[in-house]
């Protein structure tokens, strides 16, 4: 438009450009020191080896949980060999059964095995009627809430094993052939104490380091179809959704011509390859040293760089600092400039001053940065897996189909990548909140989800292609096939980046 003042859309641009250039830095340099430090981590990992009673380094003791011998097992009833310790009651729970025991005048809980004759230590939370919460019978401050994670049985060997220095192949072939315990969580009432129990799960070390452990894809190991489809649909999220990043396209702002927006491109998705490689080894780890915290499941890394040492703990969590702060304050910029100058300006008939673009600008900031934190606050209890999940399935559902129809299309218009970018943002994020996890780990309700699989993108990707298809096809200019999505190029000012 020869008549609009294009000022205030350059100042926007300016500063938004210059905020995705200092961004990029920001994040170059947290991704570097991430994945060099990562390479530590792993060594550090390989270097201590493996053992059935991990103490991390010598620090922590290792806790030895135990088991006792039971007879005389009935539905109600059971004698407890250990004469110093009282049977109060069976609690059964599913396909499990768990018993109260008293000694001492403390109660702990058990995992009943009646094939076996035994009962195995488990951990407990205890909340009182009165809000009190007693970890294994005392407060947390006792320290009797222990840390796990080791083998059972390392090399057909159980009992005290210990391996020394191992290298990447040895470390993870003799996992895969020993025994992992795991550890499972169950609800139970006692009473009026409710009752959370931390009970073991010796796992094959084969169906660790194999698919379908955590999500179900062997039809004979008891996975039904909507299991299968959740597994597709998270494999696509992170595969399409790592493309549609801020982490990816911010490249496209800052580099000076298309080569160089290639080459940026194929080494940012080369760092991020080789960092989820890295991840594969420090997950071991953190499964095999006995640094899991049973009560916060996303703090595995750090927790296991605390184990070599307080220095090594310091840089990983500042790292993470930086990773957040990169990845938020880019978003951020964008957010700003998107609402100053795309919403805002173009919905005032004569537009608005650099001064009100500043001041939406600046409010927009405040907005996102609020809402992101009301939200952090909702899903603090919420394994950062499917949250991450989830962020790549509304990724790869609002931003993916547009980038690819652009370069690949030539008849994507500018009405289908808005058709496209607001289906695929709407489908995901309504499948997202009607799904199973969210009833059961956002609302807490037993009613059963519409939406039986966890991870949309099986459904939204697919929509938002079509929608920008349908969508370009009806608004498509008669005569020259399309109507750009992109800026003109025609008179011959475009630049390089531009044109890419």
């Amino acid at each position: 438009d020869a008549d609009h003042d294009d000022t205030g859309f350059i100042v926007v641009v300016i500063v938004a450009t210059a905020g995705m250039a200092s961004t990029t830095y920001v994040q170059f340099l947290k991704g570097s020191l991430l994945i060099v430090f990562s390479f530590v981590l792993v060594f550090l990992v390989l270097s201590r080896g493996l053992s059935t009673t991990p103490d991390q380094g010598g620090k922590v003791p290792a806790h030895k949980f135990v088991t006792l011998e039971v007879q005389d097992v009935t539905a109600a009833s059971l004698t407890v060999r250990d004469s110093t310790y009282a049977f109060e009651k069976i609690i059964p729970a599913g396909k499990l059964s768990f018993v109260s025991l008293q000694k001492g005048g403390e109660r702990s809980y058990w995992e009943l095995d009646a094939a076996k004759g035994i009962l195995t230590e488990t951990q407990t939370i205890v909340v009182k009627p009165d809000g009190t919460s007693l970890y294994n019978g005392a407060p947390k401050s006792a320290g009797r809430f222990y840390q796990v994670g080791n083998m059972s049985e390392i090399n057909g060997q159980t009992g005290e094993v210990s391996l020394d220095a191992m290298n990447l192949l040895s470390f993870s072939s003799t996992i895969k052939s020993g025994v992992v315990v795991r550890w499972g969580k169950q609800a139970l009432v006692d009473g009026q104490d409710k009752v959370t129990v931390y009970y073991q799960k010796p796992t094959a070390g084969k169906d660790v380091m194999s698919p379908g452990l955590k999500y179900k894809v062997d039809t004979a190991k008891g996975a039904k179809t909507s299991d299968k489809l959740n597994f597709i649909s998270l494999m696509l999220a992170l595969f399409c959704g790592t493309a549609a990043l801020p982490h990816i396209l911010i490249r496209y702002y800052t580099v000076s011509s298309p080569a160089a927006a290639r080459k940026s491109t194929i080494v940012a998705i080369s760092a991020i390859g080789l960092f989820y490689l890295l991840t594969l080894f420090m997950g071991l780890g953190a499964m095999t040293n006995g640094v899991l915290d049973l009560t916060n499941d996303n703090m595995a890394a750090p927790l296991l760089a605390k184990s070599f040492g307080i220095a090594i703990f310091a840089i990983i969590s500042a790292i993470a600092f930086a990773t957040v702060l990169g990845t938020v304050s880019g978003l951020i910029v964008a957010a700003s400039g998107a609402v100053a100058h795309d919403i805002m300006d173009r919905l005032s008939k004569h537009g608005i001053t650099d001064q009100k673009k500043v001041f939406y600008g600046k409010l927009t900031a405040v907005g996102v940065g609020a809402v992101a934190m009301v939200l952090g606050i909702i899903f603090k209890s919420m394994n950062v897996s499917f949250l991450v999940g989830w962020a790549f399935a509304v990724a790869a559902s609002a931003n993916l189909p547009a980038i690819i129809m652009i370069l690949f299309w030539k008849r994507t218009t500018a009405k289908g990548v808005i058709a496209s970018i607001t289906t695929g943002l709407i489908s995901s994020l309504g499948l997202i909140l009607l799904s199973s996890e969210t009833f059961d780990l956002v609302y807490h309700t037993t009613a059963v989800a519409p939406v039986t699989v966890s991870n949309p993108a099986i459904f939204s990707v697919p929509l938002s292609f079509i929608a920008l298809v349908v969508v370009s096809l009806l608004t498509a200019k008669k005569g020259n096939g399309s109507q750009a999505a992109t800026p003109s190029l025609s008179d011959g000012k475009g630049t390089d980046a531009a044109k890419a």
